[in-house]
């Protein structure tokens, strides 16, 4: 891993720049559900919603995922000393957390596609709250490192 080790501090960034569209998409999609949620299943607002939320899963949320994932193991495989540090143990298990919830938004926008949801808009609004409360752990771990 010579070669790449020269090149961390840039998969550092893409690492960091992939995140913040990861968790801008994460941030965004449930509000959506929370317009969606208070919209008539297949009407013209309920068939809006679908499209939007559809293109940000799959033209942003994803992507960046996996471009997240992608950077974050490049940088373990340079430095897996990494795995040692507690704050990286505790990121590590906060990042399992918004992967979950990930899966769960992934589920809740494909149920809203086939006009089953089945969950109001309150719901969605206090999901809402979750992908911010979680990066802010994370970021505060691995920026202050405090274990």
């Amino acid at each position: 891993m010579g070669f790449l080790a020269e090149y961390y501090l840039w998969i550092k960034a893409l690492h960091i720049i992939s995140v913040i569209f990861w968790m801008a998409g994460m941030a965004y999609l449930p509000r959506l559900f929370v317009y969606h949620a208070d919209s008539e299943p297949g009407s013209d607002k309920s068939e809006t919603f679908k499209v939007m939320e559809r293109r940000l899963f799959r033209g942003i949320i994803n992507p960046a995922m996996i471009a997240t994932l992608l950077f974050g193991l490049l940088m373990f495989a340079i430095n897996p000393s990494l795995f040692g540090d507690h704050w990286m143990q505790a990121k590590l298990v906060l990042i399992v957390a918004m992967l979950g919830l990930h899966g769960m938004f992934s589920a809740w926008r494909k149920a809203f596609e086939r006009d089953e949801n089945k969950r109001p808009a309150r719901f969605y609004r206090i999901v809402n709250e979750a992908p911010p409360t979680l990066v802010i752990f994370i970021v505060l771990l691995a920026v202050a490192k405090p274990f």
